[in-house]
């Protein structure tokens, strides 16, 4: 009898112990209370039911339960410490990680700076998609072939390079780098009077600016604005007469016109009447006989003994008043 009550107390030790480890394996917390929160994924990449929930980095907690609400939200529910309750905010993300490269799933709930009321329980907090590993495989598998592309594409422009009798000739022309000095010397010097241009240039200006040089006075002396101004007015006047003028030439053409047109004026006698002419001519040929005859008389005056003498005195003042010039 004493062997069995030993043996049923051994059983129930061992019993004890092992849903104590089991507890103790799931994080479970046996003497404090618990807090529930729960998150939503469209993907849970593999999340049971047991494994760790992780605050900022710290195990806080386990995964109680995970159901499906539709064909794209899962909801998992965690179970989280009761002093977790005033430190996890409504704003918190959670997003599902692995611990390490390969082992089992974990919940990550990420705080997130900003002001915000603490979660209350069994609150949804926001979730955030996190690559997985097989996101990332794809991923790595997809830059290895556009790896292996390039790798060809750049074997192939080496061979090309290599086979390129030009390229070698041009590498090998002893003859090239000097041309290149003399090109990089004659851009120096281009370069040094492009700055030297440029120099003059602002030095121009700010003579302008001072009012220096013709432009400068031209721009800066008001004076020289004022005397422009009124030559433009002079120019406008004489425009003005100018037009007076001709309307005033215009008015006489047109008489003179109208006289010829009619027969009668003096203009219409000078062009026309052949008697006027006639007279006109005798008139010139009695004037040109008349100034020859007192040109003689002249010359006759000068030769008289009476006048001789004032005519030699007015012929030496005159030779006189040359030799000073």
């Amino acid at each position: 009898m004493n062997n069995i009550k030993l043996g049923v107390f051994v059983l129930g030790g061992l019993l004890f112990l092992v849903v104590l480890l089991y507890m103790i394996g799931i994080n479970k917390s046996m003497f404090g209370g618990s807090y529930i929160l729960k998150a939503r994924f469209d993907n849970v990449q593999g999340l049971i039911k047991g494994n760790n929930v992780r605050f900022a980095g710290i195990q806080c907690g386990t995964v109680k339960n995970i159901k499906i609400i539709s064909d794209t939200v899962i909801e998992v529910t965690m179970s989280l410490d009761k002093k977790m309750a005033s430190i996890i905010r409504k704003n918190a993300l959670a997003s599902i990680g692995t611990e390490g490269l390969v082992g089992n799933k974990v919940v990550n709930i990420i705080p997130v700076q900003g002001d915000s009321e603490p979660a209350a329980g069994r609150d949804i907090i926001a979730s955030k998609k996190m690559l997985s590993t097989d996101d990332l495989m794809q991923t790595l598998s997809r830059t290895n072939d556009d790896l292996a592309v390039v790798v060809s594409n750049l074997k192939t422009t080496v061979l090309r390079i290599n086979n390129s009798n030009a390229l070698w000739s041009l590498l090998n022309d002893n003859g090239i780098p000097m041309e290149v000095k003399n090109t990089l010397i004659n851009f120096r010097k281009a370069t040094g009077n492009a700055v030297q241009i440029t120099n003059e240039v602002d030095q121009l200006m700010m003579d302008v600016r001072n009012g220096k040089g013709s432009l400068g006075v031209l721009l800066t002396d008001t004076s020289f604005a004022t005397h422009l101004d009124a030559a433009v007015l002079k120019i406008k006047t004489v425009g003005e007469r100018a037009d007076s003028l001709a309307l005033t030439i215009h008015s006489m053409a047109s008489a003179v016109q109208k006289d010829m047109d009619s027969g009668n004026g003096a203009v219409h006698a000078l062009l026309k009447d052949s008697s006027i002419v006639i007279k006109l001519n005798k008139s010139l040929e009695n004037i040109e006989k008349g100034t020859q005859s007192f040109s003689e008389d002249m010359e006759a005056l000068k030769h008289n003994f009476l006048l001789r003498g004032y005519f030699k005195k007015q012929e030496k003042k005159k030779q006189a008043e040359n030799k000073k010039l």
